[in-house]
Protein backbone atom coordinates (compact mmCIF):
# COMPACT_ATOMS: atom_id res chain seq x y z
CA UNK A 1 0.00 0.00 0.00
CA UNK A 2 1.39 3.42 -0.95
CA UNK A 3 2.14 5.84 1.88
CA UNK A 4 0.99 9.44 1.49
CA UNK A 5 4.17 11.59 1.87
CA UNK A 6 2.11 14.62 2.90
CA UNK A 7 0.67 14.10 6.39
CA UNK A 8 -2.50 16.05 7.04
CA UNK A 9 -0.84 18.55 9.40
CA UNK A 10 2.66 18.61 7.95
CA UNK A 11 6.05 17.46 9.26
CA UNK A 12 7.40 18.76 12.55
CA UNK A 13 11.18 19.36 12.41
CA UNK A 14 13.35 19.09 15.55
CA UNK A 15 16.93 19.23 14.32
CA UNK A 16 19.52 18.41 11.69
CA UNK A 17 22.12 15.79 12.62
CA UNK A 18 24.68 13.56 10.94
CA UNK A 19 23.36 10.63 8.97
CA UNK A 20 23.66 7.34 10.83
CA UNK A 21 22.58 8.68 14.20
CA UNK A 22 20.00 6.38 15.84
CA UNK A 23 16.41 7.60 15.82
CA UNK A 24 15.30 8.97 19.20
CA UNK A 25 13.10 6.71 21.32
CA UNK A 26 11.69 9.73 23.15
CA UNK A 27 8.13 10.64 22.13
CA UNK A 28 7.93 13.81 20.11
CA UNK A 29 5.47 16.69 20.04
CA UNK A 30 1.93 15.46 20.38
CA UNK A 31 3.23 12.03 21.41
CA UNK A 32 4.33 11.23 17.84
CA UNK A 33 7.21 8.89 17.05
CA UNK A 34 10.38 10.63 15.89
CA UNK A 35 12.17 9.44 12.77
CA UNK A 36 15.15 10.53 10.68
CA UNK A 37 14.93 11.75 7.08
CA UNK A 38 18.34 11.27 5.38
CA UNK A 39 19.85 13.86 3.04
CA UNK A 40 23.42 13.27 1.92
CA UNK A 41 25.70 13.10 4.94
CA UNK A 42 22.93 14.55 7.11
CA UNK A 43 19.51 13.69 8.44
CA UNK A 44 16.56 15.64 9.82
CA UNK A 45 14.82 14.48 12.99
CA UNK A 46 11.09 14.79 12.33
CA UNK A 47 7.66 13.54 13.35
CA UNK A 48 4.14 14.01 12.05
CA UNK A 49 2.89 17.40 13.24
CA UNK A 50 -0.18 17.38 15.47
CA UNK A 51 -3.30 19.34 14.67
CA UNK A 52 -3.62 22.76 16.27
CA UNK A 53 -0.02 22.96 17.47
CA UNK A 54 0.42 25.42 20.34
CA UNK A 55 3.27 26.16 22.73
CA UNK A 56 1.84 23.95 25.47
CA UNK A 57 4.18 22.92 28.25
CA UNK A 58 4.01 19.21 27.42
CA UNK A 59 4.90 19.84 23.80
CA UNK A 60 7.67 22.29 24.66
CA UNK A 61 9.12 19.65 26.98
CA UNK A 62 8.75 16.95 24.32
CA UNK A 63 10.65 19.12 21.84
CA UNK A 64 13.42 19.73 24.38
CA UNK A 65 13.60 16.07 25.38
CA UNK A 66 14.04 14.94 21.78
CA UNK A 67 16.85 17.46 21.33
CA UNK A 68 18.44 16.29 24.57
CA UNK A 69 18.50 12.68 23.40
CA UNK A 70 19.95 13.70 20.04
CA UNK A 71 22.61 15.90 21.67
CA UNK A 72 23.69 13.01 23.89
CA UNK A 73 24.56 11.03 20.75
CA UNK A 74 26.41 13.73 18.81
CA UNK A 75 26.37 17.33 17.55
CA UNK A 76 22.96 18.81 16.72
CA UNK A 77 21.67 21.80 14.79
CA UNK A 78 18.48 22.41 16.79
CA UNK A 79 15.31 24.04 15.52
CA UNK A 80 13.22 26.35 17.62
CA UNK A 81 9.85 25.04 18.73
CA UNK A 82 7.15 25.01 16.07
CA UNK A 83 9.03 24.53 12.77
CA UNK A 84 6.71 22.68 10.38
CA UNK A 85 7.44 21.67 6.77
CA UNK A 86 4.94 20.54 4.17
CA UNK A 87 6.24 16.99 3.84
CA UNK A 88 9.39 14.86 3.92
CA UNK A 89 10.49 15.86 0.39
CA UNK A 90 10.37 19.50 1.51
CA UNK A 91 12.50 18.66 4.54
CA UNK A 92 14.98 16.84 2.31
CA UNK A 93 15.08 19.81 -0.07
CA UNK A 94 15.69 22.29 2.73
CA UNK A 95 18.49 20.21 4.17
CA UNK A 96 20.21 19.63 0.83
CA UNK A 97 20.00 23.35 0.04
CA UNK A 98 22.43 24.07 2.89
CA UNK A 99 24.04 20.65 3.14
CA UNK A 100 27.70 21.73 3.15
CA UNK A 101 27.10 24.62 5.57
CA UNK A 102 25.27 22.31 7.99
CA UNK A 103 28.08 19.74 7.80
CA UNK A 104 30.57 22.48 8.72
CA UNK A 105 28.44 23.67 11.62
CA UNK A 106 28.09 20.15 13.00
CA UNK A 107 31.85 19.68 12.83
CA UNK A 108 32.36 22.97 14.69
CA UNK A 109 29.99 21.82 17.45
CA UNK A 110 31.56 18.39 17.92
CA UNK A 111 32.16 17.78 21.64
CA UNK A 112 30.69 21.16 22.65
CA UNK A 113 27.63 22.32 24.52
CA UNK A 114 25.81 25.52 25.42
CA UNK A 115 25.48 26.96 28.92
CA UNK A 116 23.26 29.97 29.66
CA UNK A 117 23.80 32.34 32.57
CA UNK A 118 21.28 34.96 33.66
CA UNK A 119 21.83 37.63 36.30
CA UNK A 120 19.21 39.81 37.95
CA UNK A 121 19.16 42.69 40.40
CA UNK A 122 18.97 41.77 44.09
CA UNK A 123 16.48 44.22 45.69
CA UNK A 124 17.49 43.25 49.22
CA UNK A 125 20.62 45.37 48.87
CA UNK A 126 18.69 48.67 49.28
CA UNK A 127 19.73 49.27 52.90
CA UNK A 128 23.35 48.37 52.21
CA UNK A 129 23.42 50.78 49.28
CA UNK A 130 22.02 53.64 51.37
CA UNK A 131 24.69 53.06 54.00
CA UNK A 132 27.49 53.17 51.41
CA UNK A 133 26.28 56.15 49.33
CA UNK A 134 26.55 59.67 50.77
CA UNK A 135 23.97 61.16 48.41
CA UNK A 136 21.43 58.42 49.19
CA UNK A 137 21.98 58.82 52.92
CA UNK A 138 21.19 62.52 52.56
CA UNK A 139 18.03 61.73 50.58
CA UNK A 140 16.98 59.14 53.16
CA UNK A 141 17.48 61.64 55.96
CA UNK A 142 15.49 64.25 54.04
CA UNK A 143 12.68 61.74 53.52
CA UNK A 144 12.53 61.01 57.25
CA UNK A 145 12.49 64.68 58.18
CA UNK A 146 10.09 65.72 55.42
CA UNK A 147 8.19 62.63 54.28
CA UNK A 148 6.36 64.26 51.35
CA UNK A 149 5.41 62.29 48.27
CA UNK A 150 7.97 63.86 45.93
CA UNK A 151 10.87 63.21 48.28
CA UNK A 152 9.85 59.57 48.68
CA UNK A 153 9.59 59.14 44.92
CA UNK A 154 13.01 60.74 44.43
CA UNK A 155 14.56 58.49 47.05
CA UNK A 156 12.97 55.36 45.62
CA UNK A 157 14.13 56.12 42.10
CA UNK A 158 17.66 56.93 43.27
CA UNK A 159 17.90 53.68 45.25
CA UNK A 160 16.56 51.59 42.37
CA UNK A 161 19.03 53.19 39.95
CA UNK A 162 21.90 52.67 42.38
CA UNK A 163 21.03 49.03 42.97
CA UNK A 164 20.84 48.40 39.22
CA UNK A 165 24.18 50.12 38.59
CA UNK A 166 25.83 47.94 41.20
CA UNK A 167 24.27 44.82 39.69
CA UNK A 168 25.48 45.89 36.24
CA UNK A 169 29.04 46.33 37.53
CA UNK A 170 28.87 42.85 39.04
CA UNK A 171 27.55 41.50 35.73
CA UNK A 172 30.54 43.03 33.90
CA UNK A 173 32.88 41.15 36.23
CA UNK A 174 30.97 37.90 35.63
CA UNK A 175 31.16 38.39 31.87
CA UNK A 176 34.93 38.73 31.99
CA UNK A 177 35.46 35.71 34.25
CA UNK A 178 33.11 33.34 32.43
CA UNK A 179 34.04 34.61 28.99
CA UNK A 180 37.61 33.44 29.60
CA UNK A 181 36.29 29.86 29.86
CA UNK A 182 34.24 29.89 26.65
CA UNK A 183 35.11 29.43 23.01
CA UNK A 184 32.27 31.71 21.94
CA UNK A 185 29.57 33.80 23.60
CA UNK A 186 26.16 35.04 22.48
CA UNK A 187 24.15 37.66 24.33
CA UNK A 188 20.36 37.92 24.47
CA UNK A 189 17.98 40.79 25.12
CA UNK A 190 17.60 42.08 28.68
CA UNK A 191 14.26 42.86 30.29
CA UNK A 192 13.03 43.95 33.69
CA UNK A 193 15.53 43.31 36.47
CA UNK A 194 17.72 41.11 34.26
CA UNK A 195 21.16 42.67 33.69
CA UNK A 196 22.93 39.60 32.29
CA UNK A 197 21.73 37.01 29.76
CA UNK A 198 24.64 35.30 28.06
CA UNK A 199 25.12 31.93 26.41
CA UNK A 200 28.53 30.25 26.37
CA UNK A 201 29.87 27.62 23.98
CA UNK A 202 32.22 25.35 25.91
CA UNK A 203 33.73 21.87 25.58
CA UNK A 204 31.32 19.30 26.99
CA UNK A 205 33.98 18.00 29.38
CA UNK A 206 34.42 21.53 30.80
CA UNK A 207 30.87 21.70 32.20
CA UNK A 208 31.97 20.96 35.82
CA UNK A 209 34.64 23.68 35.69
CA UNK A 210 32.21 26.19 34.19
CA UNK A 211 29.50 25.35 36.72
CA UNK A 212 31.99 25.82 39.56
CA UNK A 213 32.98 29.22 38.14
CA UNK A 214 29.32 30.31 38.09
CA UNK A 215 28.92 29.17 41.71
CA UNK A 216 32.00 31.17 42.71
CA UNK A 217 30.74 34.25 40.84
CA UNK A 218 27.37 33.96 42.59
CA UNK A 219 29.15 33.82 45.95
CA UNK A 220 31.38 36.77 45.06
CA UNK A 221 28.43 38.99 44.12
CA UNK A 222 25.75 37.73 46.50
CA UNK A 223 23.58 40.54 47.74
CA UNK A 224 24.08 42.47 44.49
CA UNK A 225 23.51 40.04 41.63
CA UNK A 226 21.48 36.79 41.55
CA UNK A 227 22.86 34.29 39.02
CA UNK A 228 21.09 31.31 37.47
CA UNK A 229 22.69 28.65 35.28
CA UNK A 230 20.90 26.54 32.66
CA UNK A 231 22.59 23.73 30.76
CA UNK A 232 24.02 21.76 29.18
CA UNK A 233 21.78 22.74 26.26
CA UNK A 234 21.67 22.04 22.53
CA UNK A 235 23.66 24.83 20.88
CA UNK A 236 20.73 27.08 19.91
CA UNK A 237 22.76 30.27 20.14
CA UNK A 238 25.68 29.12 18.01
CA UNK A 239 24.08 27.82 14.83
CA UNK A 240 22.79 29.60 11.77
CA UNK A 241 19.08 28.95 11.24
CA UNK A 242 18.65 26.20 8.69
CA UNK A 243 16.28 26.67 5.76
CA UNK A 244 13.19 24.47 5.98
CA UNK A 245 10.44 25.17 3.43
CA UNK A 246 7.27 26.07 5.27
CA UNK A 247 4.14 23.97 5.05
CA UNK A 248 2.10 24.87 1.99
Amino acid sequence: MAVDPRPEHGIYVYAFVRDGMPSPVTDGVGGAAVRLVPAGDLAAAVSDAPAGLRARRRDLMAHQNVLGELAAAGPVLPMRFGVIAADEPAVHEGLMTRHDECVEQLSALEGRTEMNVKGSVVPDSFDDLVRSDTRLRALALKARRSPDYQTKVELGEAIAAGVRRRAERAAEDVLVRLGALAERTAGADLAGDTVLNMSYLIPADAVPEFSAAVTEAARRHQGHLALSLTGPLPCYSFVTDAAVPARA
